[in-house]
C-alpha cells in the first residue's frame, strides 16, 4: 500500500506539552504571587507535574522566570509607519497586546517589585522600543529619553488599567484611550526638543 507523499504532522512531543504547561503555570504564579513568593514547588503543583521537571527544563527559578517572561512586542516595522502616525500606531499596538497578553501584565507586576523583573523590562525596552524611537525622533541622541517618556505613558496606562484596575481607566474604550494617549506619545517621539 502506497503512503501519501504528504504525511500528517507529528503529534506534539510530550516534552513540548510539559514545557508549555510549566511556562503557563509560571506566568500565572509570577503574576499572582510576584517573583519572590512564587516557588518552583507551587509552579509545579499548578502545572500538575513534579518539581524536578521544572528544574530539568529551566535549571532554577531565574531561568524559569527568564523563559516565562520572554516577550516579543512585535512592534510595527519603523519603515511601515509614517512618522506622523507613530504615536497612534504604538498606542493602538500596545493596547492590543495588553488586551490579549497576560504575560505583559505579569511582567509589569513583577517588574515593579523585583530587580529581575525590572531588568527584564529594561531589556525589552532597550532591544525593542529604543530602536524604533531612534528611527523616528528628530535627533537620535535624544532617542533614549524620548523612548523612556513614551514608555512612561504606555506603562502608566497598563498599570492603571490592567494591574491596579482603576475603574475609570478600565471603563475607557480602546478608541478613547488611543485618542487621549496617542498625541502625547507622538509628541514625545517626534516633536522638537522643548528646550
Amino acid at each position: 500500500m502506497n503512503q501519501s507523499s504528504s504525511t500528517p504532522p507529528a503529534p506534539p512531543r510530550r516534552s513540548d506539552a510539559t514545557r508549555t504547561a510549566i511556562l503557563d503555570a509560571a506566568r500565572e504564579r509570577f503574576a499572582a504571587d510576584g517573583y519572590e513568593r512564587a516557588t518552583i514547588r507551587a509552579i509545579a503543583k499548578h502545572a500538575h507535574i513534579d518539581p524536578s521537571m521544572v528544574m530539568r527544563y529551566y535549571g532554577n527559578k531565574e531561568g524559569l522566570f527568564a523563559a516565562a517572561m520572554a516577550i516579543d512586542l512585535k512592534l510595527p516595522e519603523p519603515g511601515s509607519l509614517s512618522r506622523e502616525d507613530v504615536g497612534r500606531a504604538l498606542v493602538t499596538h500596545f493596547l492590543g497586546m495588553w488586551e490579549e497578553n497576560e504575560v505583559l501584565t505579569a511582567l509589569l507586576r513583577v517588574g515593579a517589585t523585583n530587580q529581575a523583573g525590572a531588568e527584564r523590562m529594561q531589556g525589552i525596552f532597550a532591544d525593542q522600543l529604543l530602536p524604533l524611537a531612534r528611527r523616528v525622533c528628530p535627533d537620535p541622541e535624544q532617542a533614549p529619553a524620548r523612548a523612556a517618556l513614551a514608555s512612561s505613558q504606555l506603562l502608566g496606562l497598563a498599570l492603571t488599567r490592567y494591574v491596579l484596575r482603576f475603574p475609570p481607566a478600565v471603563a475607557l474604550a480602546p478608541e478613547e484611550l488611543v485618542a487621549w494617549l496617542a498625541p502625547t506619545v507622538q509628541r514625545y517621539l517626534t516633536a522638537p526638543h522643548p528646550a
